[in-house]
């Protein structure tokens, strides 16, 4: 997989983000893709790095394998060591031969004259076992020093790439957080609520039971004193702006993010207009209740939510028109988000 496949930014998302709202969709739906891009480089490091601990333990079984050939060796090696040196201790000399040519050769003759044919034949298969072995050796260790070349090349290339797409994803999350503070979600000193709405904390906010979601995992909105879900934050903020340029003031909210003590006591006090509590979209930061004309069904604004929310990413729920009425109630989906 080549770095330069996954790392260039496209034109628009380092663009004019601050002169159409609609970018920060575009900006969080970048920051999403460089998250998972990163995500599957690194699974395919993960891979490469077994596959590495494989080809390794596959050498070393072979290197043991020589190693156990060379111990073989010496151990074939003992006896015609030995045969040669009681061949020396008692040498076939010249009358040996003549006696073994002449056909009257005693029993000692006959044995040291075989001795001398076993110790050659020995030696000879003991030579080309030798330059076998040394050609195996040289074999296995060129194809060891090519095999952790190619390994420790191929690492490097994998890190310098997953290193390159995570600042990718820093670029574009940081793009993403200065064009959220233009449009005036609130930050404090060091800057950790703006970081609160980068989109790649969404699988960790997911992680928390309905309603016990923490701060530090909700993004704040426009509008103070409410919060949702990264991605739901966004995204409102871009249909906020887009509503504001339509009516000439922001979106009137007065719910969003909702914990689980608030579902209960909104349970209690308004009964059959709220969910049991654990089981609201609000307890999962995907839910906003509205307010200045949007609450009043086929208003301007209500009708004006109906046609253009669902261009990012929220919707009137079915369920909202009927049981219980509800119009004032909206619910952002990431799957309606990211076909539009």
């Amino acid at each position: 997989m080549a770095v330069t496949s996954l790392v260039a930014l496209p034109a628009r998302a380092a663009g004019a983000h601050s002169k159409d709202p609609s970018n920060l969709t575009e900006l969080r739906k970048e920051a999403e893709k460089s998250a998972k891009e990163l995500e599957e480089a690194t699974r395919a490091l993960e891979k490469r790095r077994a596959s590495i601990a494989t080809s390794e333990k596959e050498l070393k079984t072979k290197l043991d394998g020589l190693h156990q050939a060379e111990l073989r060796l010496q151990q074939m090696r003992q006896p015609v060591s030995e045969m040669a040196e009681l061949l020396y201790q008692q040498p076939v000399g010249a009358d040996g031969v003549a006696s073994f040519l002449a056909g009257d050769a005693n029993q000692d003759t006959l044995r040291s004259m075989a001795n001398v044919t076993q110790i050659v034949r020995d030696r000879q298969y003991a030579v080309e076992q030798t330059a076998t072995l040394a050609r195996d050796t040289q074999r296995l260790a060129s194809e060891a020093q090519e095999l952790r070349a190619d390994n420790l090349l191929a690492e490097a290339q994998m890190s310098a790439e997953i290193d390159t797409l995570r600042r990718r994803s820093d670029k574009v999350v940081k793009s993403l957080t200065a064009a959220l503070v233009k449009l005036g979600i609130k930050i404090d000193k060091v800057g950790t609520a703006a970081l609160k709405c980068n989109p790649l904390r969404i699988a960790t906010a997911n992680s928390y039971p309905n309603g016990l979601i923490p701060s530090s995992m909700l993004c704040p909105l426009q509008q103070r004193g409410h919060s949702l879900r990264a991605d739901a934050a966004i995204a409102f903020v871009s249909l906020n702006e887009a509503y504001r340029r339509r009516f000439g003031r922001q979106i009137c909210v007065t719910d969003a993010y909702r914990s689980l003590a608030a579902q209960q006591s909104v349970y209690y006090r308004r009964p059959g207009f709220a969910a049991v509590p654990g089981r609201s979209n609000h307890g999962l930061g995907l839910a906003v209740d509205l307010c200045g004309g949007v609450e009043r069904f086929r208003s301007v604004e209500f009708v004006w939510m109906e046609q253009n929310a669902k261009r990012y990413g929220w919707f009137h729920p079915d369920w909202a028109y009927s049981s219980p009425f509800e119009p004032w109630h909206w619910e952002y989906d990431p799957k309606i988000d990211s076909i539009l």
